[in-house]
């Protein structure tokens, strides 16, 4: 199994976290408050997705990644290696995306007067937290919210990139690097258009635990959230995900091609 997609996977996610995380915590006290965790988490898990997702392709068209400009896969084998990637993806972020939206949410409470001192000091301090207090299926809390969510939503955000890369680049060669920005930028609002309401339902189930208030699974989350907030609930920080999706997949997969054809 061919390495360089994980490893290409990994720095590129890093690389887009880094421009991304202001926007991902734009209502914490600081920009890049907490940002190591997050480093070492999505770049595993962005390794994975990438690492998968080619090797599928590989295994569906046996053809390399340079080999798939002249010889381009089709959309359907693209859309089954993007949601193969999704699903294992959901694996391995589960429990790290639960933490960080536990942190998240405690900060924001921070940011209050006279608000209580923080319940957890750090991500092993709430892991270890969450262990305790809600067992071990507490980590993976909001995992089937997150599976619906990245098992699909990957096969349409890469479907769409090689889409767009396909339609701006002349045949056989590779796109440009503007192309690959472009592409990259718009395959991260599409999926993000897809991913928004199961992301809201995932969001409430992983803060159920902490509230004291469990839900019987994900179609009571999303039957209780529409009765009680009204279908607009379910595109809640669309707007703020859309304008952090651009430049964070526009950086990710322009770092991705670079390193690949450094590679290869």
């Amino acid at each position: 199994m061919p390495v360089e997609e994980f490893v290409a996977g990994w720095i590129s996610g890093a690389l887009g976290l880094v421009l991304g995380y202001p926007f991902d915590t734009v209502k914490l006290l600081g920009f890049f408050k907490g940002m190591s965790f997050p480093i070492a988490s999505i770049a595993v898990v962005n390794s994975v997705l990438f690492g998968i997702y080619s090797n599928t392709l590989l295994a569906l068209t046996a053809t390399s990644h340079q080999e798939r400009r002249a010889q381009p896969p089709s959309y359907a084998h693209i859309f089954m290696a993007g949601c193969t990637g999704g699903f294992l993806q959901a694996y391995f972020l589960a429990p790290f995306d639960l933490i960080k939206v536990r942190l998240q949410n405690q900060t924001e409470a921070r940011a209050k007067p006279g608000s209580p001192p923080p319940r957890y000091r750090g991500p092993v301090h709430c892991a270890a937290s969450i262990f305790q207090e809600e067992g071990p299926r507490g980590l993976f809390r909001g995992a089937w919210a997150l599976t619906l969510r990245d098992t699909p939503t990957m096969g349409i955000y890469f479907v769409t990139y090689e889409c767009l890369c396909h339609q701006s680049t002349p045949e056989g060669q590779n796109p440009s690097s503007a192309t690959v920005l472009v592409a990259g930028g718009f395959a991260g609002i599409t999926s993000w258009v897809t991913a928004t309401p199961l992301d809201v339902i995932k969001s409430r189930m992983q803060m159920a635990g902490l509230n004291q208030r469990a839900h019987r699974g994900v179609l009571d989350c999303i039957v209780s959230s529409a009765r009680q907030e009204g279908l607009g609930v379910f595109f809640r920080g669309l707007t703020i995900n859309s304008a952090r999706a651009f430049p964070v997949n526009a950086v990710t997969f322009l770092s991705y091609e670079y390193l690949l054809h450094l590679w290869q």
